[in-house]
């Protein structure tokens, strides 16, 4: 090991170790006001941030964080779900190894099973398949006056869903009109009583650049999901490419990397305890501005049957992992996905029926109804109360509607089969009149999942998906299921029971042409009403007999929502005045920042040293380092990327910062902008902050910067990446 009290690496080197600051007042900065939400940047001017910032001792301005153009935000991208950011002035994008899953399926063949092993070594023509898009925030602007003005004059339900989903296309189609690559949403916040329209600038070519073996990027597998201390190199790298006039284009080999307004520098200083840190990404969801009876409800019954399905659909893709080729590494990956999600639903049921903290939120709903019960705020618990009486309503039917939902859409042949019914319906209207998802704006997209789907389709998993959820619709009293007889059609006399079932399974997967990508493609572009209500293909006539049920559906759905678009708002408000206006929206897969500290849990260290693999190792699944990664431990040479107070390469860190699903591969900055990190998971302890916020509990893990990049200099021949991102390789 190196002195713990020298500095980081050899003279010239990139140090990215360093002597710790002399400070006396660096407690002191460390000590500020919980912020407890995932901020929407423009909230960053708020005074309680502006006051943290400032005690804490950081240089960046929070006019600066407040616009997404400017750095370090106009770095962070959407890649749909995960969260990445530009390295380089050439397009390289850093993000979880965990986020880049579906490309090195998707480029995986059974002579080279991506998913497992490193993607080959790294260089600007190693480039996979294209697999996903890149969305780059370019503006925002509030239109809550466009989306609510003479919302509550509209006096049919359904027909209020209707306008604002009109709105919001018409909004959509000017802010795109004759601007091609830009993609533009309307994105609600406080359940509907704020709304955005945001522009991001949309890149269609990405592909993947470097990945490091699965027993790095993943290492500790199952056991340590959701677990601290963790030894996970959870990073890989994409590179964005675009037309060589610059701008967004179909993938192509002609293209030439995106050069980036602005991108990330790798930090300079070390990163130690009680640092201040920063997380900025795409959040996906959280349910904090719920009532207490919606969280009650998750409780007792929606997430113990959401749990009962994941473990079902774990158990079946870990038997179809055994098969063997392209399956099993198709039910591998999607096995590590389940996992997640059962592992996320589990602990935050746990949760939530720990110690007091579903009376914490019945303290806080009681908060909210107190305020609207004050003189003058009569209507807001008119409104409060008109809506707990639709969520008792839903509640009644919401069994059969989650059975019936599931079923209906069951597999992905299932779904294309609904896609293609669907759209032949919507073709014929003006664009305008279609409904979103199914405008011309929205074809390239279907498309290209189209063609994307040959890669990710298996007919054996997708086929064990669907027995799933029509078994379990035979499992509802009969009366409760009559449509389960449309889509199974059994003949005269014939119960409807699990024989039937596998047969008609059968029947449909023998039968249908929908595995071939021209014949969809043909369907999703040209096919009529008409042609598809002649289709002998089994899947799509079981589409065309349920989409009379769909419809139904479907409206009865938009007749709740239309209800609870002029109440949801009420309540939001009420519990933002409730608390003072310190209120962050709930999450929703738009740009937001968090921030807080490096903090330790309990008595452990909040790092994780690479040393600890060595013990750690057993040589088998989900602990088997690479030897090359064990032999560059024992060799402990650790260049300019030990920690000075460890005296050897950080792996993992934990801090206070407040983050959810989506914020996988978020940038994690120092107090200067600077990349030190990347946020990967959170402790199985804070997932229930969710839906109710608890700064004592809510923690968040990190992949150290310092341990990629000794990685991928040490062990991988990264060279040409680290010099792209600024760093001198040196070992």
């Amino acid at each position: 090991m190196t002195d713990p009290a020298g500095g980081g690496g050899p003279t010239g080197g990139p140090v990215i170790g360093g002597p710790l600051p002399a400070d006396p007042a660096l407690a002191a900065r460390r000590a500020f006001v919980d912020p407890g939400g995932m901020w929407m940047p423009r909230q960053m001017t708020l005074p309680v941030h502006a006051a943290n910032l400032s005690e804490m001792g950081v240089t960046l301005p929070a006019a600066t964080l407040a616009d997404p153009r400017q750095p370090p935000l106009a770095a962070v991208v959407s890649l749909g779900g995960c969260t990445g950011s530009f390295v380089s002035p050439d397009g390289l994008i850093i993000t979880n190894h965990h986020c880049v899953q579906m490309a090195l399926q998707v480029n995986a063949t059974p002579e080279h099973n991506y998913v497992e092993d490193s993607w080959p070594r790294p260089g600007r023509g190693a480039a996979g398949r294209p697999t996903q898009h890149v969305f780059v925030t370019q503006a925002t602007r509030d239109v809550t006056k466009d989306m609510t003005d003479g919302l509550a004059d509209i006096a049919d339900p359904g027909k209020r869903t209707k306008d604002v989903e009109r709105r919001e296309k018409a909004l959509v189609a000017a802010c795109e009109q004759g601007r091609p690559g830009i993609k533009c949403e309307v994105a609600s916040f406080y359940r509907g009583a704020e709304w955005q329209l945001i522009e991001q600038l949309e890149i269609k070519d990405v592909r993947l650049v470097h990945a490091p073996r699965r027993s790095i990027g993943n290492y500790g597998g199952e056991i340590d999901n959701w677990a601290w201390p963790r030894h996970t190199g959870d990073y890989s790298f994409l590179r964005a490419y675009v037309g060589k006039d610059g701008q967004p284009a179909e993938p192509s080999p002609d293209n030439v990397p995106y050069h980036p307004a602005h991108h990330l520098t790798v930090a300079t200083k070390p990163l130690a305890e009680s640092d201040f840190v920063m997380v900025a990404g795409y959040p996906g969801s959280t349910e904090r501005i719920t009532t207490y009876s919606e969280v009650k409800f998750d409780v007792d019954w929606s997430m113990p049957t959401q749990i009962e399905q994941l473990q079902e659909a774990y158990d079946a893709l870990d038997q179809l992992a055994k098969q063997g080729g392209m399956t099993a590494i198709k039910a591998g990956m999607f096995k590590q996905f389940v996992q997640n999600a059962l592992e996320n639903t589990q602990g935050t049921l746990a949760g939530l029926q720990r110690g007091d903290t579903l009376a914490r939120k019945q303290a806080l709903d009681a908060k909210v109804r107190a305020w609207a019960a004050q003189p003058g705020h009569e209507a807001d618990a008119k409104a409060i109360a008109a809506l707990e009486d639709t969520f008792v309503e839903a509640r009644k039917t919401a069994k059969t509607d989650a059975v019936f939902a599931r079923a209906a859409n069951g597999s992905s042949l299932l779904r294309v089969a609904n896609l293609l019914v669907r759209m032949a319906e919507e073709r014929p209207k003006p664009d305008a009149e279609r409904k979103a998802g199914f405008q011309a704006r929205d074809l390239p997209d279907l498309i290209g999942a189209q063609k994307q789907m040959a890669a990710q389709f298996d007919p054996d998993i997708d086929r064990v998906f669907l027995r799933l959820a029509l078994v379990r619709a035979l499992a509802l009293p009969a009366a409760e299921r009559p449509w389960l007889a449309t889509l199974l059609a059994p003949a005269k006399g014939k119960p409807l029971d699990e024989a039937l079932i596998d047969a008609r399974i059968a029947e449909w997967y023998k039968g249908t042409k929908l595995t071939d990508e021209k014949v969809r493609l043909e369907l999703l572009t040209k096919g009529t009403t008409k042609q598809l209500a002649a289709s002998k293909d089994p899947m799509i006539r079981v589409a065309v007999a349920m989409r009379p049920l769909l419809r139904a559906f479907e409206d009865r759905q938009e007749q709740r929502a239309g209800d609870r678009l002029l109440l949801a708002p009420r309540y939001a408000v009420a519990m933002r005045e409730a608390l003072d206006g310190a209120l962050a929206p709930d999450a929703n897969s738009t740009l937001r920042i968090t921030y807080g500290t490096v903090k330790r849990r309990g008595d452990g260290l909040p790092f994780t040293r690479v040393t600890e693999i060595l013990a750690k190792d057993k040589g088998e699944e989900p602990f088997d380092a690479p030897p090359a990664l064990l032999a560059a431990i024992k060799a402990a040479t650790w260049g300019p990327y030990a920690d000075p107070v460890l005296g050897e390469v950080p792996v993992d860190f934990m801090s206070d910062v407040d983050t959810t699903g989506g914020n996988s591969g978020s940038p994690t900055f120092n107090d200067r902008g600077e990349l030190i990190g990347l946020l990967f998971d959170g402790t199985i302890e804070s997932v229930s902050s969710d839906v109710v916020f608890d700064p004592a509990i809510t923690r968040s893990i990190h992949c150290d910067i310092r341990y990629a990049l000794w990685v991928m200099d040490a062990i991988d021949g990264a060279d040409n990446l680290l010099t792209e991102m600024g760093v001198t390789p040196s070992l």
